[in-house]
């Protein structure tokens, strides 16, 4: 490409911008500020009981589950999937 139509399709696409974004920024009714944030997450009620690792159906807890199951699975395997040996150098 020639480097005046380059500038013309930069200029385009730029020209094409401009008509899509609004002239003006509509009222947000989210908090954009980080104490706006904090605010609006703590007005409700805060639930710490959510990343417990003992509360069931919890993240946490549903990671740490799995995590424990593929221990215990992986406690009888002798080596890994291409002949390499678990617990060696680097492992427990």
């Amino acid at each position: 490409m020639k480097p005046t139509k380059v500038a013309a399709a930069v200029a385009g696409s730029v020209m094409a911008l401009g008509v899509a974004a609004p002239a003006m920024a509509a009222e947000s009714a989210l908090p954009t500020s980080l104490d706006g944030g904090l605010g609006a997450l703590t007005s409700s009620g805060l639930a710490t009981e959510a990343l417990s690792s003992t509360t069931d159906g919890s993240p946490v807890k549903a990671v740490t589950d799995t995590a424990s199951q593929v221990n215990k699975v992986g406690k009888g395997a002798t080596s890994l999937l291409g002949g390499l040996p678990i617990g060696g150098a680097l492992g427990g």
